[in-house]
């Protein structure tokens, strides 16, 4: 008798056989059972896992001569007929080799109206059904919806996409599954001991790995390895085969990566190259692994989720304390995006070893949304504390408590952020020298009743330079855009705020409710009581110059107004022909923007450093 291969010498004949597709074979014994039996079936799945296969175990049980019964005898001449593909009325046709319209209707169309030479049902079996044209699915389609009772169609495909709906919607459709590693590992040790082979455990599970799912794939490595080491086989023959890595390599080079092994990781790397493993099965292989341990992380152990020999659990267990969800989802995403593009790559070892070094960063990565949330918050906290202390300074006031700037008392410590710097203290008024021009008569300035804090200055332009000063030393980005604006009027418990034509796409970035905070917060502390903010677009008084402000590592933290520069004419200006100077844009360093406290914070949580200061 001639040779069999593997394969096909343990091939199921029942559906007790197949392995691994319960759901498939239940159903269709219990359709035969209850006389339910469909007119076109149609079986989808990867190759190897038993479409094919199923189908004729079918076929079998409508034509055994004890039938229709779910467990055919293989013992009558139907059963044998089928079994080795010569039965006239069970027609096999390989819609690969035949997609023309003329061959489905010499074959198919025109011969379904006789009725089976034997027996009550007569059964095409059209593999690769998804590689008909079009044409040939349009002339099927009438028979196929309305075939004669004593014929049955059975159709098998990987590609069920490729198939027509219309199609689709006329067959009962069972949807074949990736076999699971522990059975293929199962039944390949029991055809090894049928054959006289002996096979180590490690060395089946490598099979298994490198079948991916099709139990076809397995039986015929089997096959291959007996011819090629008799009868021991090793894991090491079995990963030359493949070109797979060893297990206990996957696992030592996953370690390395959460342990952020620079060194080890990329040595591990470069001896499996050397060693000729191939690189796309190598990154299939970690995925695999990593999806494995990101399971095992969110279900907290839990080992019904994932499929993994004992070796494997065990280092899961190991592994899992060194890593997070976020993590493991962070490196799945940078492998997942190595392995789309390894097929364009010209050199797949660096864009793996790159991959490898992005793996070990992603561990403590951080996502942009979470920077922003942080720093919102911050700010946030950074007003709230402001506007905290001035809650508490109004209530000394009602208490007839004497304000801070004559009854030195301590602030309360807050966690959130650091204490928001004091106020200068305000001057009944100004000296002369200090003296800023007066306002114009179209825009009058109003007299803002005192407050406990002290006397409100009754020039603007005084009041408006002691806001930027105070501002500074809060947020020096408020201040860089504050500066370039100029007092209109106060009246009516609002602060109306300026910007020259020139100036107002700077009214974008301030016009905010944070600012307008901010603003609200420093009028209080120098006297002028709940006053709100407004801003507008409104061209500055002629001769008007923007004050200059100190820099704020020189500046005095205690200075007063009467430290603050003064504000005269320009030289050569009088009063009847006033000269207009164009404000320079305000100059930003890293000193400055360093001796921010919000900046300070970020800085310190986030262990950045400032690279460059753009105005």
């Amino acid at each position: 008798m001639s040779y069999q291969v593997i394969a096909r010498k343990y091939r199921p004949q029942r559906f007790s056989d197949v392995v691994g597709q319960e759901h498939v074979t239940q159903t269709l014994a219990n359709a035969i059972l209850q006389k339910r039996i469909a007119h076109a079936y149609l079986f989808v799945g990867p190759r190897g896992t038993g479409k094919t296969t199923l189908a004729r175990i079918f076929a079998k049980c409508l034509r055994c001569e004890k039938g229709p019964t779910p467990e055919p005898c293989d013992e009558c001449s139907e059963c044998r007929a089928i079994t080795v593909g010569n039965s006239m009325d069970m027609l096999e046709f390989d819609a690969a080799s035949n997609t023309q319209v003329e061959k489905i209707r010499d074959i198919i169309i025109d011969h379904v109206k006789y009725a089976p030479s034997s027996g009550s049902v007569k059964l095409y079996l059209v593999d690769e059904v998804h590689m008909l044209s079009n044409s040939s699915f349009n002339a099927l389609l009438k028979t196929l919806e309305e075939p004669p009772a004593h014929v049955k169609f059975l159709f098998a495909t990987t590609d069920p996409e490729k198939v027509p709906a219309t199609i689709l919607s006329r067959c009962q459709r069972f949807d074949l599954r990736r076999i699971p590693s522990k059975l293929i590992v199962t039944h390949l040790a029991y055809i090894a001991k049928a054959e006289g082979v002996r096979i180590d455990e490690a060395a089946l599970h490598a099979i298994a790995r490198g079948a991916e799912g099709g139990m076809r794939d397995a039986e015929s490595t089997l096959d291959q390895l007996i011819s090629f080491c008799g009868e021991q086989i090793v894991e090491n023959d079995v990963l030359s085969m493949f070109g797979l890595a060893a297990r206990g390599q996957i696992l030592s080079l996953v370690r390395a990566i959460l342990d952020g092994d620079v060194s080890a990781t990329l040595q591990d790397l470069n001896e499996l190259a050397k060693n000729g493993k191939d690189l796309g099965r190598l990154l299939g292989d970690l995925l695999s692994h990593c999806r494995n341990l990101l399971l095992y992380v969110v279900s907290k152990g839990d080992l019904s989720l994932v499929e993994v020999s004992e070796a494997e659990a065990t280092a899961l267990a190991e592994q899992s304390p060194l890593t997070s969800l976020e993590a493991m989802t962070r490196i799945l995403d940078v492998f997942t995006e190595c392995e789309r593009r390894l097929r364009e790559a010209a050199s797949k070892k660096i864009l793996i070893e790159v991959a490898l070094l992005k793996a070990i960063e992603a561990r403590h990565a951080v996502s942009l949304d979470v920077v922003l949330r942080k720093l919102q918050s911050l700010k946030e906290g950074r007003v709230a504390t402001a506007v905290g202390g001035d809650a508490g300074a109004s209530a000394q006031a009602a208490a007839h408590v004497p304000p801070p700037s004559v009854v030195a008392a301590p602030r309360p410590a807050r966690a959130s952020a650091p204490p928001v710097p004091e106020a200068p203290a305000l001057r009944e008024s100004p000296p002369p020298a200090a003296k800023a021009p007066d306002v114009p008569a179209a825009a009058p300035v109003p007299s803002a009743p005192p407050s406990p804090a002290g006397d409100v200055p009754r020039d603007l332009e005084t009041l408006w330079t002691s806001i930027i000063e105070a501002v500074a030393k809060v947020s020096p980005f408020a201040k860089s855009y504050l500066i370039e604006a100029h007092p209109v009027s106060l009246a009516k418990n609002v602060f109306t705020i300026g910007f020259d034509p020139e100036f107002a796409e700077h009214l974008g970035l301030v016009d905010n409710s944070k600012t307008r905070t901010l603003l609200h917060t420093k009028l209080k502390e120098l006297g002028c009581g709940d006053v709100q903010v407004k801003f507008i677009k409104a061209e500055a008084p002629a001769g008007r110059v923007r004050p200059v402000m100190p820099e704020p590592a020189r500046a005095n933290q205690s200075s007063t107004l009467a430290s603050a520069p003064s504000v005269t004419r320009p030289a050569g200006a009088t009063a009847e022909e006033p000269k207009k100077e164009k404000p320079q844009p305000i100059q930003l360093n890293k000193e400055d923007f360093k001796n921010d406290p919000l900046i300070k914070q970020a800085l310190e949580i986030f262990k950045g450093t400032i690279v460059e200061v753009r105005a």
